[in-house]
């Protein structure tokens, strides 16, 4: 079976609490919403990729380091819970049409990342439909709460295909977290959900490294009664 294997540097996650109402029109009848303290969340996830590979073989020339955006929420199905994409933003192009096909619904897309001393900053911008986002960010204290653990151990992903739901599992070591002191300048993703949490602050966190497994999409099978 073949596998994946991943370097996560400097990741960013923003979260946004969501009315379930809202957030559940836009994923999968077969998903349900997992909700932490009454409320759904949307995250937008930015960070660095390298060694983007076939495990056991040499990373791919022109495919193994990109920046990646990832907007998604959280979710329940038989018994698991993981995270349903609305879309993985990637500045490598042929990557962006290679894994979209039968998996995760990618987007190629323009982002930058920065760092100057302590200051930490990201950009993007998805043409297609305009949606942009321009966050700075300085490093704060580590931290492991309740919510912290809830929102990013997560080790598995659901995505529609051909009207099939598919699975894709991840494996790592648990997320070592610092809070993050996050300046949004601009921000429209999620055109879909426009006006409903652009405008709000967000909780934020920071992770400087991640090694990271992903496994080939898997078929679901009826959901158990």
């Amino acid at each position: 079976m073949w596998m994946m294997t991943q370097t996560w540097q400097d990741v960013l996650f923003l979260h946004w609490p969501i009315s379930p109402q809202e957030l559940q029109k836009y994923i999968p009848n077969e998903l349900q919403l997992d909700l932490f303290e009454e409320n759904a969340w949307l995250s937008a996830v930015l960070f660095k990729v390298h060694r983007h590979r076939l495990r056991f073989l040499p990373p791919i020339p022109g495919m193994n380091n990109y920046l990646q955006l990832n907007v998604r929420t959280y979710v329940k199905y038989n018994g698991r819970k993981g995270i349903y994409f609305f879309h993985l933003d990637v500045t490598n192009y042929l990557l962006s049409k290679v894994t979209a096909i039968g998996s995760l619904p990618y987007r190629y897309s323009q982002l930058v990342g920065k760092q100057i001393d302590h200051h930490f900053s990201y950009t993007s911008h998805y043409k297609a439909c305009d949606e942009r986002l321009k966050v700075t960010f300085t490093l704060g204290d580590h931290t492991a709460t309740n919510f912290d653990h809830w929102i990013v151990e997560r080790y598995h992903s659901w995505s529609k295909y051909n009207n099939k739901l598919l699975r894709i599992d991840i494996h790592h070591s648990p997320w070592e977290l610092q809070r993050a002191r996050v300046t949004i300048q601009s921000n429209s993703l999620a055109s879909f959900m426009k006006k409903t949490f652009q405008h709000m602050e967000p909780i934020a966190h920071y992770a400087k490294n991640k090694v990271a497994r992903v496994f080939p999409p898997v078929m679901e099978h009826k959901k158990l009664t």
